[in-house]
């Protein structure tokens, strides 16, 4: 009996590994030329098609907005029941993709490496070969430390999750470091700048190289109504939602100091306004933001990527974050920040709103480093911000 159960298991393991049965593909197949080949074995499937973002995007219009969406592509079925898409050549990016089988849309199967983007699941593929892209890649560097890190807010009444990236080197070094806060957009949690950003890969690299300062990166939760990520809370495996309360009222900038008072008392830090930076996308453009403006010496280094300026919910519960915002950036420009950064995508939704910050900070001529960029909303977009915003730190 036992050698029968052990034979049905290793059949079953071949048969779900497709070792020497049906067409042996791979997918994605990536060619010399940088063009990619996806596969799909379907042989009962009636339409597959392809959407993703090296696809060329169709712009869609939403509640006044303009924004980019993946574009699609039709796979052609073989004999064998296989069907197939091949890209032209693709430039050095991370891409991310999902296959729509009969209108279903569904990751691929063929595929183990796939990211959460708040309730939507994508395959991911990463062509490098240019200077910048090979800074997303886990190349043989030194690498630093991610952790998972539980923290007490007591203005958010909630014990509340971070996660820290720590550089290579300090947990054996006795020295302090410099701290820089990365917030995510709207729908996003703690992982998303690890995961979707490949911030602990960009901040090996940039260190390695030397063209960024050793420091501490605290990637925060916006959710201040949440403990931590979907599935990874009190609340158990709730569905993934961008719809959560007190995003954009202010309670989110009125808790920050509890993150930094944390940070300042658990790690090695220099806890002085030359050695903090915050930055963050979209929504966490926003509350970067604020949160310096209404704190002018708490950062010298403040970056805005895509940032959702003007976008506050109305009738929130702390009106006193957001009411004077140019009087309060007039008060945080009277104390001589380092570096003031802002970046936004060519089409993005929100580029009138950064325009129209940027015009005013022109008419008080007030100093800042401005960089535009094609395409939208991305976080392609938001991978080279930080890209270009670290090295600019602490030196």
């Amino acid at each position: 009996m036992a050698v029968l159960c052990l034979m049905g298991m290793t059949a079953q393991a071949q048969q779900n590994l497709n070792w020497g049965q049906g067409p042996q593909v791979a997918s994605p197949d990536v060619h010399a030329d940088n063009t990619v080949t996806f596969n799909l074995i379907a042989p009962e499937a009636q339409k597959v098609q392809i959407t993703g973002d090296f696809l060329p995007p169709k712009t869609v219009e939403y509640q006044g907005n303009t924004y980019d969406m993946p574009g699609v592509a039709e796979l052609v079925k073989n004999e064998q029941g296989v069907w197939s898409f091949t890209t032209d050549k693709l430039k050095p990016e991370l891409y991310t993709y999902n296959m729509i089988v009969d209108g279903v849309k569904i990751i691929d199967p063929l595929n183990v490496y796939n990211i959460r983007d708040i309730n939507n699941l994508f395959s991911v593929l990463l062509i490098g070969g240019d200077q910048r892209t090979d800074l997303y890649k886990v190349n043989k560097v030194a690498h630093g430390t991610v952790s998972k890190v539980w923290y007490e807010s007591p203005t958010a009444g909630l014990t509340r999750r971070l996660t820290v990236y720590t550089p290579a080197g300090y947990e054996t070094s006795k020295k302090d470091y410099p701290v820089f806060y990365l917030l995510h957009g709207i729908g996003g949690d703690e992982n998303a700048w690890s995961e979707l950003g490949r911030a602990a890969q960009i901040m090996d690299n940039l260190i390695a190289q030397g063209k960024a300062e050793p420091m501490i990166l605290v990637m925060t939760n916006g959710n201040i109504s949440e403990e931590a990520c979907p599935g990874e809370t009190s609340k158990g495996f709730l569905v993934p939602t961008m719809m959560l309360p007190k995003t954009m009222e202010g309670s989110f900038e009125t808790a920050f100091p509890d993150v930094v008072k944390f940070i300042e008392k658990t790690y090695r830090v220099k806890k002085d306004k030359a050695h903090r930076a915050i930055a963050g996308l979209s929504m966490g453009g926003f509350h970067s933001l604020f949160i310096s403006i209404n704190n002018p010496d708490l950062f010298d280094y403040v970056g805005l990527f895509s940032a959702a300026v003007d976008q506050q919910q109305p009738n929130g519960g702390f009106p006193n974050i957001y009411e004077n915002r140019n009087g309060k950036i007039d008060q945080l420009f009277k104390k001589n920040p380092k570096l003031f950064w802002i970046g936004i995508g060519k089409t993005d939704f929100l580029y009138k709103n950064n325009t129209d910050l940027r015009t005013y900070l022109d008419s008080k001529k007030h100093k800042y480093t401005y960089l535009e960029t094609d395409g939208g909303h991305i976080w392609r977009n938001w991978r080279i911000y930080l890209t270009e915003f670290a090295p600019l730190l602490f030196k």
